[in-house]
């Protein structure tokens, strides 16, 4: 019989913690030795300033990434970290990987699911996927999918999906879930990034009575080699630079700041006994008001029948399913 939990509200707990908070600070006094980490996309923009800041706590950190190599040059002289390789666009790379984490029967303690492309043109990848939808959720589904096991192990393992305010951009396209025919790159970003959040709902509504909790994070706005296929023609209209590439966003956080929120999902005491909520600036975010600024979560990202119907069909395109 299936266990029953109480839903975390979608409120603030006034964690003390904010927009400018680093992800050393969210750390402080939290000794993470004997942890096992996993951080997809751990050596680049906030990815690698979190792969840091856990193993300045005492973590050891798994990177899998896409380009090994690159992942070994960035992280060179950082201890406690081991690259694997991982292509979340390759379901088979998923498998692959996955495998060689379940022969080593190493249990995961924390997730963090950071790896994503953003505003990338038009790309079919697999049996005609959208790419941001199969690398951004699909191959982080597939790979938590696998990995249960070893998340089950743990006895308290959380799993942190990056998502976005960028999902106020799309909800879940139930009738052209890979844009065929209509493709417009941010919307396909904004339906990626509610697909994040909503994972999280229902992995963590099947993961608690197992001890693994789930949260969905928007990092907030950073100027990371995540928007390496926008041009600065679209970043200057957006105004988030000016004509020399340059930052002018007040806004914006640098990557020790953007890197805080899902470090503090990951490991906050303060999450102790709740999951399944979308988080920003260190905070449990608020539920998004019509007509209001873009913040907080918009009702559909935040929905369990979405959540349910999100994980039904994924578990059908990628064929794995802990359930």
């Amino acid at each position: 019989m299936e266990q029953t939990y109480a839903k975390t509200p979608q409120h603030k707990i006034g964690s003390g913690f904010g927009l400018r908070s680093t992800a050393d600070e969210v750390l402080e006094g939290i000794d993470l030795s004997g942890k096992l980490a996993l951080v997809t996309g751990g050596y680049s923009g906030l990815g690698l300033e979190t792969t840091k800041a856990l193993v300045k706590a005492g973590a050891h950190v798994i990177v899998p990434a896409r380009r090994p190599e690159a992942a070994r040059e960035a992280l060179s002289g950082v201890e406690r970290v081991e690259v694997d390789t991982l292509d979340l666009s390759d379901l088979d790379s998923v498998q692959a990987f996955a495998d060689r984490m379940l022969d080593s029967g190493r249990s995961i303690d924390l997730a963090i699911l950071n790896a994503g492309v953003m505003a990338s043109p038009e790309t079919r990848v697999g049996p005609g996927w959208e790419l941001q939808f199969a690398t951004n959720h699909l191959g982080h589904f597939a790979l938590i999918n696998r990995l249960w096991p070893l998340l089950k192990a743990g006895g308290g393992a959380r799993v942190v999906a990056t998502s976005s305010t960028g999902h106020h951009a799309s909800p879940i396209r139930w009738d052209n879930l890979n844009f065929e025919g209509n493709y417009v790159k941010f919307e396909a970003y904004g339906q990626s990034k509610t697909a994040n959040a909503l994972f999280a709902v229902e992995l963590d509504r099947l993961g608690a009575p197992h001890g693994v909790r789930a949260f969905s994070v928007h990092p907030g706005g950073i100027l990371t080699p995540l928007q390496r296929h926008m041009s600065r023609e679209e970043m200057v209209a957006l105004k988030w630079v000016d004509e020399e590439g340059n930052g002018v966003n007040p806004g914006f956080k640098t990557p020790e700041q953007g890197a805080a929120t899902q470090v503090w999902a990951a490991t906050s005491p303060q999450l102790d006994g709740k999951g399944g909520v979308y988080c920003e600036d260190c905070d449990i975010a608020e539920m998004t008001q019509e007509g209001g600024p873009r913040t907080g979560v918009k009702a559909y990202a935040a929905d369990p029948e979405e959540a349910k119907r999100l994980w039904d069909l994924s578990a059908e395109l990628t064929g794995v399913d802990l359930r």
